[in-house]
């Protein structure tokens, strides 16, 4: 005989004679040890439409509740479907953001920390310019993200005037389409730089008026409100100036800013903020423009 056959037929018989003399629950398993390999297996079940061996108990149990549950699934995945997930408030677009009751075009988040702080804060000294707690600030957004239609004011979280002043910093921080919008970015810049001082006033104002809706009523009440502040800096100690600086690096952006336009812009960013808060009446005044020549003269 082959010496190769008969060490096989050997191996062979003697794997046959171990099967035979193992016990029930010893016998070998090629199958992956451990609770993966059985993930793997229920896996490959799923995928290929097949179940485990069930006992006669487990068939009739699955018979009997066949009926009732059949058209499960199909309503569940409709719901699903048709289920409009909650806006959320860091983050996204003003527009897809959860709006203010008052004010459509203005999100809630604006308008509630806008609230507290005037309410509260006025004459806070050094109120926008102090720094939260981190940690509250970004519980906040946290719960605020997960589409709150509602703000209660009573929570200890929005009682701290610092925290609720870096949340709103934070806000227009993280806004993917920044106020003054990409496309007019360097149309405000150049503006701010037009020798003449009535002349920059007006193009800054028909910049402005060209916001898109959500863009125009949310500046306009963001500088209404620091308009608000600054009216009252003697005891808070912030004036337009001290509030452009705050303001100023968070609201005139690009999407992506780079370190020359931070570097060479930021006194442009300033005085832009600065001069909107000066004369926010003439600016977002609701009359109508009949061509007027006649501007405020900006504060040197």
């Amino acid at each position: 005989q082959d010496p190769g056959f008969a060490s096989q037929a050997l191996i062979s018989k003697k794997l046959n004679d171990y099967r035979k003399v193992s016990p029930a629950g010893t016998k070998p398993d090629s199958s992956p040890k451990g609770p993966r390999g059985l993930g793997i297996r229920a896996e490959f079940l799923k995928q290929t439409g097949t179940s485990a061996p069930r006992s006669p108990r487990q068939d009739a149990a699955v018979t009997k509740d066949e009926s009732s549950s059949q058209k499960a699934p199909w309503g569940i995945n409709i719901m699903k479907k048709n289920k409009k997930s909650a806006p959320r408030a860091f983050g996204v677009r003003l527009e897809d953001c959860q709006p203010a009751p008052d004010n459509k075009n203005v999100p809630l988040i604006v308008e509630a920390c806008c609230k507290v702080v005037e309410d509260r804060g006025l004459e806070y000294m050094g109120i926008y310019r102090v720094p939260g707690n981190n940690a509250v600030v970004s519980s906040l957004q946290e719960q605020l993200n997960k589409g709150a239609t509602e703000i209660n004011l009573q929570d200890e979280r929005w009682q701290d005037l610092n925290v609720i002043s870096s949340l709103l910093k934070s806000f227009f921080r993280k806004l993917p389409e920044p106020l003054f919008t990409d496309d007019k970015y360097n149309d405000f810049i150049e503006a701010n730089r037009i020798e003449d001082a009535s002349e920059r006033m007006r193009t800054l104002r028909k910049l402005i008026r060209d916001l898109p809706g959500h863009y125009y009523e949310t500046l306009k009440f963001l500088v209404g409100h620091l308009k608000t502040i600054a009216d009252h800096s003697e005891k808070n100690k912030m004036e337009p100036r001290n509030l452009a600086l705050v303001f100023g690096p968070t609201l005139v952006r690009t999407s992506e800013d780079n370190m020359t336009d931070m570097v060479t812009h930021m006194p442009d960013r300033y005085k832009i903020v600065e001069t909107l808060i000066q004369h926010s009446d003439w600016f977002f005044s609701d009359k109508e423009d009949k061509g007027e020549k006649v501007s405020p003269v900006p504060t040197q």
